[in-house]
């Protein structure tokens, strides 16, 4: 079991229209649906359920996802209201370019803006999806920034491996084309910590032949480049990155921060990127406010030194614990669902 907390709370994330299977968190067993993270994290924490269908929701409380044209959020918001359930709402993808994007389309914007303001309240996993939705409400009781916790209690979600086994860098960012996630400069500074470390770097494909050509041109020494071709399974991915000494990355979308999660799973440091689990977990070596020398200049620093880089996995596991724990998110939920 992944989740923490006992009693009468448990909340039920529906996913109208989506595509993952439903979940049971009191009763699924482990390794065979979807992990504890991101938002099936809500309801894990809580041993919950994450759903699809609205007919499946109880008596609630309930957390509605807002996904695509906002259609199926629409009919599922009101037909929860009908039932008498309890609903916070929260945007499905809650990077900064990603919200933009959700509000280019006239009719796809108001339904949004309706969906939000007739709800009980707003659930973000990021601040500043959090500033915003206070703005659409008009009123900040009603909105919370809840953090998307971690199941780093569980043993069965420790992937971490003997140090003597870690090597190289893993990037942690894989898309070349949205300009926030800064992939192309972060390829080109993990080649320069390889040149001068010689520590390998690791990369995924998820683009074809365009990425190939690409990645052909930064010229990374023999033996020094390793490309994934294919999409792992999570568990499999996990163990990839498991292997790695440091997580690199140089996103700014500002997004809830699975890399940076992933790196705790791993019980590595992550070092770049300005998600909200960057910045609560590893606020030494995010990228909030750094340039991306100082950035390289904190990889080189923990990759010399070893007892700063065993200091910086011992703190962000502890500020982990503090603030991106089941129980504490379990908590946070079941308040702010009280004073709805």
């Amino acid at each position: 079991m992944t989740s923490q907390v006992g009693g009468g709370f448990r909340l039920e994330v529906l996913n109208p229209g989506g595509n993952d299977a439903e979940q049971d968190f009191a009763e699924a067993p482990e390794g065979t649906a979807h992990a504890p993270v991101n938002f099936h994290a809500y309801a894990a924490c809580t041993g919950g359920r994450f759903l699809r269908e609205v007919k499946r929701v109880g008596g609630g409380p309930a957390l509605l996802l807002l996904r695509g044209d906002f259609r199926a959020s629409e009919l599922a918001l009101a037909a929860l209201r009908k039932a008498g359930v309890k609903v916070a709402v929260s945007l499905k993808e809650t990077g900064l370019h990603q919200i933009a994007e959700q509000l280019d389309e006239k009719n796809r914007l108001r339904r949004l803006l309706e969906i939000v303001r007739a709800a009980d309240g707003y659930i973000a996993p990021t601040p500043e999806a959090a500033e915003f939705f206070r703005t659409v409400r008009g009123e900040a009781e009603s909105v919370a920034f809840i953090p998307t916790p971690y199941p780093l209690h569980d043993p069965a979600w420790d992937f971490s491996v003997a140090k003597e086994e870690r090597r190289g860098i893993m990037l942690g960012t894989r898309e070349w084309d949205i300009p926030t996630r800064n992939h192309a400069a972060a390829m080109l500074a993990a080649q320069r910590l390889s040149e001068a470390t010689g520590e390998p770097v690791t990369t995924y494909n998820c683009d074809g032949r365009r990425e190939e050509r690409l990645l052909a041109r930064l010229n990374f020494r023999p033996g020094q480049l390793t490309v994934h071709n294919r999409t792992d399974a999570y568990r499999d991915y996990l163990r990839v990155v498991a292997g790695h000494k440091i997580v690199f990355q140089l996103d700014t979308s500002f997004v809830p921060g699975q890399v940076a999660g992933d790196a705790l799973i791993c019980r590595l440091p992550c070092v770049g990127g300005n998600g909200a689990i960057e910045r609560l977990a590893f606020p030494e070596l995010c990228g909030e406010g750094r340039y991306v020398g100082a950035l390289v200049e904190r990889v080189l620093g923990l990759l010399k030194d070893e007892a700063r880089y065993e200091a910086a996995i011992a703190d962000s596991q502890r500020r982990a614990a503090e603030r991106l724990s089941f129980a504490g998110a379990a908590r946070a939920l079941e308040e702010f669902f009280a004073r709805l």
